[in-house]
């Protein structure tokens, strides 16, 4: 039996728990953590997504529109239109919106990848960008993913145009020039929250401790970083929950928030895009694990979807439509047992999450 049942079910307990309490922010706001999304504002003039997206949430972040490749159409032109469009949604609805990205190694627009740039170009360059982007969204960005996915699986630092082809002038330095960005950062905005964003690295491996001997490192001499985002594509529905809220914890006792970043669970779909009941059950044990995995620490400040239905979601286009269902919500903004096992551990409180 596929999730169009399961869905009506799903319904019928929504109503109920709407009698209870009223939304997925609302019931994190007794724990101290803010529940987000990221979002696509082309989106927005949709009845269904507006309205689901502001009752149920209090942090958002653009999919796209302030990475290079949206911004920066050419070398002399700064498009912020979509940008301020997230902004100003945020601002009309209480929310608060966290910056992605200033710094990865994809999604840069051909000007700058084709251009052979030389370093000490290329370091000016960014600079600007990081100065520039910054003060434009001072005291509307709260929080900055400063540097995206810099590793690799193994922990080493990733090729990529601002570490050695050609770089900014650190090549070869291993983490010097993320370094050097989070300087960049801090002074362009000394409000903003900068953060370290990762995929891959949210239990205990290899780019986990990498990422984790790096971000100590920083602290220890001062280099100025607020928290490290951890991305949680799920892939698989054997998650290690236990690996999760020890590298959480970890991370903690630095003094650095952790903020669950991009979070998405996806299932095995047929062709209409539904996926098994039993998968989705499954599905809702994960999300319920990840939520209280954050909530046992406390510096664990934020738990973010990478999109909310199924309607609009990366997953299907990457998957080639063999995956999918991977969001709280179904193609019909209906909640899933993902969403009720959200909304469950976050009305039991951080207090009751925490081992004793």
């Amino acid at each position: 039996m596929l999730s169009d049942v399961g869905s009506m079910v799903g319904f019928v307990l929504f109503a109920s728990i709407l009698c209870l309490a009223q939304s997925l922010h609302q019931a994190g706001d007794q724990d101290g953590v803010l529940i987000g999304t990221a979002v696509r504002p082309s989106q927005f003039s949709e009845t269904a997504y507006a309205s689901t997206l502001a009752r149920e949430f209090n942090l958002v972040e653009p999919e796209d529109a302030m990475k290079w490749r949206t911004l920066r159409p050419d070398a002399s032109t700064y498009d912020f239109r979509q940008g301020d469009e997230v902004v100003l949604f945020a601002h009309e609805h209480q929310m608060k919106v966290r910056g992605h990205c200033l710094v990865w190694g994809r999604d840069n627009p051909d000007w700058l990848t084709q251009n052979h740039f030389t370093t000490r170009r290329l370091s000016r360059v960014l600079h600007e960008h990081i100065t520039r982007v910054m003060t434009h969204y001072e005291n509307q960005v709260f929080a900055w993913d400063v540097v995206n996915e810099a590793l690799d699986e193994n922990g080493n630092v990733r090729d990529s145009i601002w570490y050695n082809q050609p770089g900014i002038g650190f090549s070869g330095k291993g983490t010097a020039y993320i370094e050097q960005v989070f300087r960049w950062a801090r002074k362009a905005d000394p409000h903003a929250l900068l953060f370290y964003n990762e995929a891959e690295g949210e239990g205990l491996n290899r780019k986990s401790d990498a990422v984790y001997a790096m971000v100590k490192d920083f602290k220890q001499r001062g280099v100025p970083i607020d928290g490290v985002g951890l991305q949680l594509h799920v892939p698989k529905l054997d998650v290690n929950i236990q690996a999760i809220a020890v590298n959480v914890a970890r991370l903690n006792a630095l003094g650095l928030q952790v903020h669950i970043t991009e979070l998405d669970v996806s299932l095995p779909v047929e062709a209409d895009g539904l996926a098994l009941v039993d998968d989705l059950t499954r599905q809702g044990d994960v999300y319920r694990g990840i939520a209280r995995a954050c909530l046992k620490s406390s510096g664990c400040t934020a738990i973010q979807m990478w999109g909310f239905t199924d309607r609009y979601s990366w997953i299907g286009s990457h998957s080639h439509r063999t995956r999918g269902a991977a969001l709280p919500f179904d193609q019909t903004y209906r909640p899933k047992a993902a969403y009720r096992a959200i909304w469950e551990e976050l009305s039991t409180g951080r207090s009751l999450s925490v081992d004793h």
